[in-house]
């Protein structure tokens, strides 16, 4: 990429969009385009079709989305698919009208069958029945990732989709009712250390592995796909490793610094048993992460206290 071409981020202030601005920004990349979302709601279409007739972005990346764990999808299944299927759709759409060089799709490891085989390669998309508590979501994304391949195929379009594993970091969503593992389970054991409790509850068994990548380490996998990675099929994103519900809560309450025990609500959902991704067509192209999870734990705990529970 050059670094005076305009590139519009959907999704600049979540917590991918903000990780893609700062590393972009530390390259050397100016001519930003942000919008959040009292400037533009991705939802209308027209509102997207003016933006993009008036700015030309020439590099796109789509980072723009209803995220949530769980409990959020399964309670809100219509929200999840019509809104994630509006926001896509317009911004695609509208890349292609204006003459838009690159697009990168950003998709979700949930995509895949709930039992696809471990780690999970690309070709298991459609394979099986989906994680029924994220199904919406996942038939959203699922439906992005087929309309950017459309528009190569008919079009010719270098519009490129990438499927990252569970993320984490800067940015992230701590609410309690809305968050994914990771962070509700920090904001868990901060709460129980600042009360005193001598017990933090976790939903499910614990025994569900996850593969979880900083988001720092995301952005940097994306500007590298941007860079050297041209084809329609989809390519995951990952670190290649995984860890058990368990293990992750164990290693936040020693980060936290959380004492108590752990029980184990296991009349909750535990969500699909394992969810590990098949990294090698990323590592043969030359990339690797560079956070540990620890690291990247601490990282985003020192976030937390510094923007979440002042």
């Amino acid at each position: 990429m050059q670094k005076s071409e305009k590139i519009f981020i959907a999704g600049h202030g979540g917590m991918v969009g903000s990780a893609l601005t700062r590393a972009l920004e530390s390259r050397g990349f100016a001519n930003l385009l942000k919008r959040d979302r009292s400037q533009l709601d991705l939802g209308d279409v027209a509102a997207v079709t003016r933006f993009f007739a008036k700015e030309k972005p020439e590099v796109v990346i789509f980072a723009a989305a209803r995220v949530g764990g769980i409990k959020a999808n399964n309670d809100h299944p219509v929200e999840f698919l019509l809104e994630n299927l509006s926001v896509q759709n317009n911004v695609i759409a509208a890349a292609h009208e204006n003459g838009a060089r690159k697009l990168l799709f950003l998709g979700s490891s949930c995509i895949y069958p709930k039992l696809a085989r471990q780690p999970i390669p690309e070709s298991a998309l459609l394979t099986g029945p989906l994680e029924p508590t994220n199904e919406a979501y996942a038939i959203a994304k699922i439906a992005g990732v087929r309309l950017c391949q459309a528009f190569s195929r008919e079009y010719g379009a270098n519009f490129i989709s990438a499927m990252p594993t569970n993320l984490y970091g800067p940015n992230d969503n701590f609410d309690l009712q809305t968050s994914h593992v990771l962070a509700a389970l920090l904001r868990k054991a901060y709460e129980a250390k600042k009360s005193g409790a001598r017990e933090l509850v976790v939903w499910g068994s614990g025994t569900p592995h996850r593969e979880f990548l900083h988001v720092d380490d995301c952005a940097s996998a994306c500007l590298y796909l941007l860079e050297k990675y041209d084809s329609p099929e989809i390519i995951n994103v990952g670190c290649g490793e995984d860890i058990s519900i368990r293990e992750l809560a164990e290693l936040i309450c020693d980060v936290v610094g959380f004492e108590g025990e752990l029980s184990w609500d296991k009349t909750k959902p535990d969500g699909t048993p394992r969810k590990l991704l098949d990294v090698s067509k990323l590592r043969a192209l030359g990339w690797t992460p560079t956070i540990p999870l620890r690291d990247g734990i601490a990282r985003t705990y020192d976030w937390f206290l510094k923007n979440v529970a002042k």
